[in-house]
Order: structure tokens, then sequence, then C-alpha cells
């Protein structure tokens, strides 16, 4: 080990080394810790705050009521909302979709981030200690040009502790922990309308597939009877009683409604594709699921509305925009805080001897600790900048609440009215289309003895075609109306969801060989 020499500790002799100091070390550090924390309650108990205080959520002007007229305002829980559409495969996916959708494991991890802030700002409010050791060989000499003596070599230990405080006196970190914490808060409520989103789309989907499941049924349904005709027309061609132009516009209706067949499943098959990347599966990760053919959900409960005011607690998009507001407003308050003086206590301990074992018994011994000020006394206006960019911030995080909630407010009115538009319209489809199947019976049974031209049979054929086609789309459209309601009040998921557990479980992380980089 090379040798360094020290003026500033001289060695000590044989005799100095067998008698303790005046001061033992644990009597020092006693009066030094008495000392910090006489300091540190001086500076706690004079503590305050600058900035401005967070009132809660604005007052904005809201509506008292709803301008759709719905079946029920008053108030309920949206808890589990898809339950009410009453189909088992659907509670199933949206299940599945919560615990693997890529999506919603980015917004834990954001949680988890958030959090870990909340726990690296609080640490401002507390002391800093860092320790240091130290084992060098040490030579001096001393003497004149002509005479020069050399002491004998010998070893020094060191050990130290340094601490420091920073004395949170005009609550500059207490306003960093406060937006800390409304950050973590809102990384919370954009998990939940991360759910929210999910689940509608899962559902809506969900719904969409089965609505082309049923219009391909329908088709080839509808296909099959066109046949029919077509060949009911020619036979009476073939025996003299029609004509060409007849047997031609039934091979043409009945190929017509069967073209239908492919654009329904390629639609068909987008739907289950997206259902399976929702899900965090490949594209066809649930196709097996979606093979068998299921009615079209049918919500038949109604959804419990509330008042306008109730979004701002049950909508997670508004909660969170409100989050942000309150942590925009703490950020002003430690910008503000940064241009007064800072205070901090710092204090060290230092120790050394010849040997190692001496250093906590017979060891030179020196501590020191005391305040320290740092006044802003000219910096060009960058703080006072850096407060009006806060302030800018915040009503900036101001007018995106407001947006948030103005959209809200949109999305719940747009989704009443089309629930209950759709529901009128659904109830007109039915009826047209239970009286075009009448129409069309009749028109065929006419025609077979005669009585009915063909025009009538290929008009009632395609209207009766036309209504019940635009009846399973009236109903997909009823259900994912009442999705999007769902979604516009806030309704989702209201189980725990644990956050804590990463995506990503590293091992090995402590002092390891590092292994090659692949």
């Amino acid at each position: 080990m090379p040798s360094h020499s020290s003026v500033e500790i001289p060695a000590p002799s044989a005799k100095e080394n067998r008698h303790p100091t005046p001061r033992p070390l644990r009597k020092i550090l006693s009066r030094a810790g008495s000392a910090c924390l006489a300091l540190a309650l001086i500076g706690s108990l004079a503590g305050c705050a600058v900035g401005p205080d967070y009132a809660g959520p604005p007052r904005l002007e809201l509506p008292s009521h709803w301008s759709g007229n719905t079946a029920r305002r008053g108030r309920g829980t949206l808890d589990r909302w898809w339950l009410r559409l009453r189909d088992p495969l659907l509670n199933r996916l949206i299940e599945q979709a919560v615990e693997a959708n890529p999506d919603v494991a980015k917004a834990k991890a954001v949680v988890r981030e958030a959090r870990a802030a909340v726990q690296q700002t609080s640490a401002g409010l507390f002391p800093s200690v860092s320790g240091s050791a130290s084992a060098t060989d040490n030579k001096a000499s001393s003497g004149s040009a002509s005479v020069v003596v050399d002491s004998a070599p010998y070893a020094l230990h060191q050990a130290s502790f340094d601490s420091s405080w920073e004395l949170d006196l005009f609550g500059g970190t207490r306003r960093s922990i406060d937006a800390a914490v409304r950050g973590a808060q809102s990384a919370e409520e954009d998990l939940r309308d991360n759910l929210v989103t999910l689940i509608g789309d899962v559902a809506a989907y969900y719904v969409e597939a089965r609505g082309y499941q049923a219009r391909i049924a329908l088709a080839q349904r509808t296909a099959v009877s066109q046949r029919d005709t077509e060949k009911l027309t020619r036979s009476k061609y073939e025996a003299g009683s029609g004509n060409a132009v007849d047997l031609a516009k039934a091979t043409a209706q009945a190929a017509s409604t069967e073209a239908n067949v492919p654009t329904y499943q390629a639609a068909l098959a987008a739907d289950i594709h997206r259902l399976g990347i929702l899900l965090g599966r490949p594209p066809d990760g649930v196709a097996t699921l979606m093979a068998r053919s299921a009615p079209v959900p049918a919500p038949r409960m109604p959804l419990p509305t509330g008042l306008p005011a109730d979004l701002l607690m049950s909508r997670p998009d508004v909660a969170s925009a409100e989050r942000k507001l309150a942590q925009a407003t703490a950020k002003i308050g430690a910008a503000e805080a940064d241009r007064y003086p800072a205070v901090s206590l710092t204090g060290s301990v230092g120790t050394s001897a010849l040997r190692a074992g001496d250093l906590a018994k017979y060891s030179s011994v020196s501590w020191s600790v005391g305040p320290s000020v740092t006044v802003p006394v000219f910096d060009a206006g960058k703080r006072l900048a850096t407060v009006r960019i806060a302030e800018a911030q915040r009503d900036q995080a101001f007018a995106t609440f407001h947006s948030t909630l103005l959209t809200a407010l949109e999305d719940v009115e747009n989704a009443l009215v089309s629930l209950s538009q759709e529901r009128v319209r659904t109830t007109k489809l039915t009826e047209a289309a239970k009286n075009y199947r009448e129409a069309a019976k009749l028109s065929r049974s006419l025609f077979e003895t005669g009585s009915a031209s063909f025009i009538d049979v290929l008009d009632a054929e395609r209207s009766l075609y036309s209504a019940e086609d635009s009846l399973i789309q009236s109903k997909v459209s009823a259900a994912k109306d009442y999705i999007a309601l769902a979604k516009a009040l806030g309704g989702g998921w209201t189980d725990p969801v644990d956050v804590s557990t990463p995506i990503i479980v590293d091992t090995n992380t402590g002092p390891h060989v590092r292994e090659a980089q692949k």
C-alpha cells in the first residue's frame, strides 16, 4: 500500500495510545445529538407556510338536473354495472381484461412510481446521515537541509459521521410533499379511469361482435328463403307461367343478400381480434370463446344517473383533473418558499486511532455542530419567474379541470338522449319487422297460388330483411348507448386493485459478477 505523508495529525506515541481521551466518543455523540434535536424542535415550532392554500374543488356552476328524461334519477350504485347485461361470458372477459390488460398494468406502475415519489419527497423532512472510514499508511520527516530525521511509519485509522438537516421553516418541503401526495391520488384516479374505459370497451366490442353474428345468421337465413323463392320462380318459368325477368330478379336478390355475409364476417373478426388485445392476448386469443353465437345482450335494468354534481366524485377523469389542480397549487408554495432564506443544521463527528479497535475507546476525536443560513440576494428574477410559471401551470390545470367536467356533462347528456331515442326506435322497428314478416308470408302464399305478382314477393322479402337487419343494429346501438352511459357516469371496477406487484420481478440484484450483455 502506498504511504501518505500527513502533517495535520501527528502520530501518537505509545504512551498516548495507552490512555483514553478526555472526552469519550459516546459523550460527544450524546451532546451533539441533544443539540441537534433541540435546534430541530425549535425550527419545527417556528415553521410556517407560504403560497396559496388549496380550498378544495372549485365551485363551478352546474345544472341541477339532467335535461333528458331518465327512468331512474335517484342516487344509486354503478358497481359492476355490466352484470345488468346478464351475459356470463362477458363477465368472464371483463374480469380477465382487468387482470391482464397492458394499459392497466402500465397505470398500476404509474401509481407505484407516484407513491415512491411521495416517499422520496417526504425524506426531505428528516436529516441525512453518512459515514466514512479510512485506513492509511503514513510517514513523516523533519529537520534542516543538512540533517533529516525520519519517523517510523505508522498506520492511521479514521472514521467519521456527517449529518445535515434543512429546516422547513417556510413550508417548502411540506408543499412539495402535498404536491407528491396529490400526484399519487391523481395517478390512482387515472388507474380507475383506465378500468372504466377498458370495461366499457370490452363490453362494447362484445356487443358489436354478437350483433355481427346475429346479422350473419339473418343474412344466411334470408338467403336460404330467397333461394327457395328463386327455385319456385324457376319452376314457374320452366312450366311456362313465369318469365325470365322474375327469375333474374330472384337470383340477383339472393346473391345480393349472400354478399353481405363476407362483410359481416370481416367486421366480426376485427371485433374478436380487438377483444383479444384488450385481454392482453394475441388477436385470436378469444376466438374459441366467441365461436358459438349468442344473443345481443339486452339490459333491462335502468342505471342510476344521480345528479350532475355527482360526477365530481364518481367520474375518475374529473377526479384526476381536480387532484392535478390541487397538485399544481401546492407547487406554487414550493416555488415561493425557495425565495426565502434556508436554514440548515450540519454536524460531524470524527475519530482517529492507530488501531481500528481503538476508534471508539482510545482515539483522537473531533466534532462540530451548528446552523447555516442561505439567503437569496440576487438572481435576476429567476426564483420569481419560477413562481409565475407555477401559477400559470395552476391556471392551466384549472382550465383542464373545467374542460374535463364540461365534457363529462356532455357525455352523460348525449348518452341519455341516445339511449332514450334508440329504445323508441327499437320499439318501432320491432313493430315494423313483425308486420313485414306477415306481409312476406302472405305475399309468398298468394304468389304460389297465382294471386299476386312476383314484384310483391320481392318487395316483401327485401323489406323484411331490411327491417330485421335494422332491428338487430338498433339492439346493438341500444346496448352500446347503455354502456356509454355507464362509462359517462364513471361506473367501473370497484374492487381493490393490487398495484404492489411489479410487471417484471428482478432477481439476483445484489453484488454479483456481471454477465455479458445480450
